[in-house]
């Protein structure tokens, strides 16, 4: 359904909020009808049909929480979006918000785009993966890396209930930064889930403004490296010799998660699943569960095939299960199958091997990630070409894709 034929009930005591939220609402379409008066609400909703209802959380009578909790009582009412509209800024709120059952929650004062975005999530319950960086090794800025870009790792992972999520902290995330700040999406409520310590996954890290404004509050997560923990890591690369600005400079909440390959419940429906992949080090794979659909993040991996050595088929079936059947699959294919021949042993895997691998493991959308620094926009086009042939000639009904910096899936 667009929003051209969507019906919501803006529930507010103050009348300067509700004018607000109907001429956002309006003039995105929506037909809006406003109530002052908490206690109407259950009432009006027994007698009239809307497909979404906005409740501020401080209200006489019943507040924002406890209509919601009534509201989700009533099973008749389980088509209705509701979300919460609040000038209280508290991360405790947020989520007690989301336990009584509210889609989403915004604070005041609204920006109409990210309340218009985000009531589209919260219809779609989708996941949206945006692409920041793509190459691996080092960003290669120049005239014929214009259509793919040259910034390295970082993807982004948006849940319409869960949390936010980023994969990687290369030169991309400073793309990331800026569409944050220009959009003002902020108090945000993020878990970076970093693959390895190498530097194209951490170099824009302390490039990351987010992370110096307070309010904000992030959990880092890595395989410890042995002995290192994932916050030595970090503390280390912004340690006053290599970067200027220590981590005790960051203005938000930073918290440190050692990742062990334990499942992790992170909320609102949201799993997270990780498995050591086959590259120098310690790297770890990521999946992330919502909503019955899977997206899998698989870089840095090399893909030995069985005539090769350091080819482990128990290595091989374990990866098989972990992206099995998932909506998209984010993998490494750093080399063309003649770039592979040269470099086997160096922890990465080509096009062709990552389309092997989704065929097999029935993946729906192969997405290439991690491209050599010497290839040009026609190299990533020309090994694009390469995969799908592949798969073509296996029948496949995986599709794929290179994404550009910039490029947007929902899943």
């Amino acid at each position: 359904m667009s929003s051209a034929g969507r019906t919501a009930l803006t529930v507010d005591d103050d009348p300067g909020a509700r004018l607000i939220i109907r001429a956002i609402l309006e003039q995105a379409g929506y037909r809006v009808e406003e109530e002052a008066v908490s206690m109407q609400v259950m009432p009006r909703l027994a007698r009239e049909r809307f497909d979404l209802v906005l409740l501020d959380i401080m209200m006489p009578g019943l507040d924002g929480l406890q209509l919601c909790r009534a509201i989700r009582a009533q099973g008749e009412y389980d088509g209705i979006k509701v979300v919460m509209v609040t000038a209280k800024p508290y991360e405790f709120d947020r989520q007690r918000a989301i336990q009584f059952g509210a889609d989403a929650c915004f604070v005041k004062p609204i920006d109409p785009r990210t309340l218009l975005d985000g009531l589209e999530r919260v219809f779609e319950d989708a996941m949206q993966l945006r692409f920041w960086g793509v190459r691996g090794t080092l960003p290669v800025p120049g005239p014929h890396t214009l259509r793919y870009g040259g910034n390295t790792n970082c993807i982004s992972l948006h849940l319409s209930k869960g949390p936010f999520f980023i994969f990687d902290a290369g030169s991309g995330i400073r793309n990331l930064s800026d569409h944050l700040l220009a959009a003002r999406k902020f108090p945000l409520h993020a878990k970076l889930l970093l693959s390895h310590p190498h530097w194209d996954h951490i170099n824009g890290l302390p490039f990351f403004v987010p992370l110096y404004i307070k309010g904000n509050e992030f959990e880092i997560c890595c395989a410890a490296q042995n002995d290192i923990t994932t916050r030595m890591m970090i503390s280390d690369q912004m340690d006053g010799v290599y970067f200027p600005i220590k981590i005790k400079e960051f203005s938000s909440r930073v918290y440190f998660r050692d990742l062990d390959g334990t499942p992790w419940e992170v909320g609102h429906g949201a799993k997270v699943f990780t498995m050591l992949l086959n590259h120098s080090g310690r790297c770890l794979g990521y999946r992330v569960e919502y909503g019955g659909r899977k997206v899998a993040y698989i870089t840095d991996q090399e893909l030995p095939e069985a005539d090769q050595p350091g080819y482990n088929p128990a290595c091989e079936q374990n990866l098989l299960r972990f992206v099995a059947e998932v909506e998209v699959l984010i993998m490494d294919a750093t080399y063309t199958s003649a770039e592979y021949d040269l470099k086997r042993g160096w922890g990465h895997s080509s096009a062709r091997q990552a389309a092997d691998l989704a065929h097999r493991a029935g993946v729906k959308t192969l997405c290439l990630h991690h491209h050599d620094p010497d290839q040009t926009d026609d190299g990533i086009d020309d090994k694009l070409a390469e995969a799908r042939q592949h798969l073509e000639k296996l029948g496949s009904v995986t599709r794929c894709l290179a994404p550009a910096e910039g490029d947007t899936l929902t899943v």
